[in-house]
C-alpha cells in the first residue's frame, strides 16, 4: 500500500479556488478524521490560518494541507479528490485502509 496521502488535480483546483474565495494567501486546508457517523468515523474539511505542533503538511501547487498525525495513521494510501456530479459536488476520499461505509457515505470504518 501507498503510504503517502495522494491529491488529485481536481481536488487542488477546488482548494485553490476555495482559498481564493477565502482572500488569505496564509489559509491552510486541514482535513481531518473525527470519531462519529454510523460506521466510526468520518472525515472533516475546515480551513484554517493555524498549525498546530502534531500537524503534517502536504504541499502541492502552492496550497498546503494539515494532516494531524493520529488523521494521517488513518488516511495512509489514500486519494482526496473533489468530484462534480448531477447530485451535488464534493470532496471524496477513496480510502484504501477503510472496510465499510454507511449507506449515506459520510462515515467509514477501519
Amino acid at each position: 500500500m501507498n503510504k503517502d496521502i495522494n491529491i488529485t488535480e481536481s481536488a487542488t483546483k477546488q482548494i485553490q479556488n476555495l482559498i481564493l474565495n477565502e482572500s488569505k494567501s496564509d489559509t491552510f486546508f486541514r482535513i481531518r478524521v473525527n470519531g462519529g457517523g454510523c460506521a466510526g468515523f468520518q472525515y472533516n474539511f475546515t480551513f484554517t490560518d493555524h498549525k498546530e505542533d502534531h500537524d503534517l503538511i502536504i504541499e502541492k501547487n502552492k496550497i498546503k494541507i494539515l494532516i494531524d498525525d493520529i488523521s494521517f495513521n488513518l488516511l495512509k494510501g489514500s486519494t482526496i479528490d473533489y468530484v462534480d456530479e448531477l447530485i451535488g459536488s464534493s470532496f471524496k476520499i477513496n480510502n484504501p485502509q477503510a472496510t465499510s461505509s454507511c449507506g449515506c457515505g459520510t462515515s467509514f470504518s477501519i
